[in-house]
């Protein structure tokens, strides 16, 4: 009796601790998928109300949202100032900023802006395929002599140069990573979005492994198989069957870094694609909560 009583309080004891060292994990996801770690992305050129800085400062400020990734088309460029401003006023953070891929006048000007607001913003970058017909190693090598002088002048700022898939030879992780290596560089990293991730859904877990110890930001999406194919590439969170799971793996892989939810809709207010966005990634979270 004795024996047994003595058998049930070591198992007791071992479930407790199982149970304990297991919370942290749950914490750690609320972090990642938590209201003060979202960034809100293509609001700019993509939104129906076409506010001004102020006004989408004010927004994000009902929305809950504190960060902000910028995109802008060349009519948003003599309001450059104006979003640095309007944006440090609400206590909303810059966290990203889209980036020509090359250093012309307009790169310049960005460049001008974040060093002058103090803002070291990581600087998305794409481009198209840099040596079409070329072999595998000159295209990295040519991809490389485009990003470094981008990244060299990043770094005089304090910033990152995050490469952005953006469909193609250069949207693809692992020429990404060989475009890092080759460079050597450490501020120049990977910003991985799910819209434009259709075709790595199925060996999702794989390429996020590869991508993580170099990954500056996620930007998530509804996904279904195919989206971008058949008319289904921008969905809200919690409208497709295979986001929950892709951030699954992000949740459980330990890696924590901004997340991004985005409009990407412009035949509609930026406000309310935002909060169905927010609406249902609170539902994704619990499913990955209670798991």
């Amino acid at each position: 009796m004795t024996t047994d009583l003595r058998f049930i309080s070591a198992l007791a004891v071992i479930c407790s601790l199982s149970l304990v060292c297991s919370l942290p994990d749950v914490q750690a996801d609320e972090g990642l998928f938590a209201q003060e770690n979202l960034v809100a992305w293509c609001i700019v050129p993509f939104d129906a109300k076409k506010r001004d800085p102020e006004e989408r400062a004010q927004m994000l400020v009902r929305l809950g949202i504190r960060k902000l990734a910028y995109d802008w088309r060349d009519e948003h460029v003599p309001s450059f100032d104006a979003e640095c401003e309007a944006m440090k006023r609400h206590g909303i953070t810059i966290e990203a900023w889209w980036f020509p891929a090359a250093l012309n006048p307009t790169a310049q000007k960005i460049l001008d802006v974040l060093q002058r607001h103090k803002i070291p913003a990581q600087l998305w970058v794409s481009i198209g395929d840099p040596a079409p017909n070329a072999s595998q190693e000159e295209k990295v090598a040519a991809a490389a002599a485009i990003i470094r002088p981008i990244a060299e002048a990043a770094a005089r700022i304090g910033s990152k140069v995050a490469l952005y898939n953006h469909g193609g030879w250069f949207g693809e992780p692992d020429n990404q990573l060989a475009i890092i290596q080759r460079l050597g560089l450490k501020n120049v990293g990977i910003v991985y979005n799910f819209h434009h991730g259709h075709a790595h859904i199925d060996q999702f877990p794989e390429v996020f492994r590869r991508m993580q110890p170099h990954l500056l930001a996620v930007n998530l999406n509804g996904m279904v198989r195919h989206g971008d194919t058949i008319g289904k590439k921008i969905l809200p969170l919690g409208q497709g069957d295979q986001e929950l799971a892709m951030m699954k793996v992000i949740a459980q892989s330990g890696w924590r870094g901004p997340i991004g939810i985005l409009d990407h809709r412009p035949e509609t207010d930026s406000e309310i694609t935002l909060r169905e966005n927010l609406e249902g990634l609170s539902r994704l979270r619990k499913q990955i909560e209670s798991r």
